[in-house]
Formats: C-alpha cells, sequence, structure tokens
C-alpha cells in the first residue's frame, strides 16, 4: 500500500500558499497546516524586524514542517503543509516518497503588490527581494509541479488537485 499524498505549498511569501492550501484543504477534506505558525518566535521577531532569515535560522523550523510530515505519514493521512522551501536543500529536508512540491511560480511585482495589501502578516515586503534571490526552483528530478500566481486561486486549486488526480480523494 503506498503512503497518503502530502502537499508542500511552497514559494516565496505572498504567493499565495495560505489560500490555495485551505482551498485544497476544503475540497479534499485533509489536515492543512500554515508552515508560518510552526516559526519559532525569535524568527517571526526577527522578520517582522525586516531581517532575512539565515539557514540556521530556517533548519529549526524545516524541521518542525517535516516532523508534521512525518505525523501524516505515521497516521497514514494525506495533508497540506505551506512552507517557502526555496532552496533545494532545505526541500531535501522535507523530501519524502509521498511528499509532492507545488511551487507557486509568478512575477515578484505582482508579490510586492500583494503584500503591500494584505494586513497582520508578520512578513515585511521589504524581505520579498532576499526570498526571490534565495530562489531555487524545483529540478525535473524533483516531484513537482509549478502553479502560475496570475490564475484566480479557484483555479490554482483545481490545477492542483486535477494535475496530481486528487478529486474525489
Amino acid at each position: 500500500m503506498s503512503a497518503s499524498p502530502i502537499l508542500v505549498l511552497m514559494g516565496p511569501s505572498g504567493t499565495g500558499k495560505s489560500t490555495v492550501g485551505a482551498m485544497l484543504s476544503g475540497r479534499l477534506g485533509w489536515p492543512f497546516q500554515e508552515g508560518d505558525d510552526l516559526h519559532p518566535a525569535a524568527n517571526v521577531e526577527k522578520m517582522r524586524r525586516g531581517h532575512a532569515l539565515t539557514d540556521a535560522d530556517r533548519i529549526p523550523w524545516l524541521e518542525l514542517v517535516a516532523a508534521w510530515i512525518d505525523e501524516r505519514r505515521a497516521a497514514g493521512e494525506p495533508g497540506i503543509v505551506t512552507c517557502s522551501a526555496l532552496k533545494r536543500s532545505y526541500r531535501d529536508i522535507l523530501r519524502r516518497d509521498n511528499v509532492t512540491f507545488v511551487n507557486f511560480t509568478g512575477d515578484a511585482a505582482v508579490v510586492r503588490d500583494r503584500m503591500m495589501r494584505r494586513q497582520g502578516h508578520f512578513m515585511p515586503p521589504a524581505l520579498l527581494d532576499s526570498q526571490f534571490a534565495t530562489l531555487e526552483a524545483p529540478g525535473p528530478d524533483e516531484q513537482a509541479i509549478d502553479i502560475d500566481i496570475a490564475l484566480p486561486p479557484e483555479d490554482q486549486a483545481a490545477l492542483v488537485a486535477s494535475a496530481l488526480r486528487l478529486e474525489g480523494s
């Protein structure tokens, strides 16, 4: 029996990972974890002050995301988690045989505009450039699909479900 699928919705802040993740969770009935909620308080405060996270900052957070994935696997449950997973080395921490990365792609100017309009998030738009500079798109050998952020969120969720043949799961 194959393991239940886990989706890691990845990409820079402001690309719509949380919105689409919540939609997919509702559509599929799968558990959803907002990866930002797993950040240690020190990381949140550092970003709130406008400082980019270092690899040393990110590793403990990525390990918490990986633990959430492993909990789903141990329970035999599917799941959806958001996580920027900007570098291949970060994705390597999360990679499991049943994990698919959903890479939200698009123009940085569109993302910046979204970030300027959103309320109550700790990530300031000033850090967006550092995220795009850090971003390593998934390679052809990684289990990943690309989703264009220019599409409406409902269409993005439908594309993910269709691409992974998840409807009715």
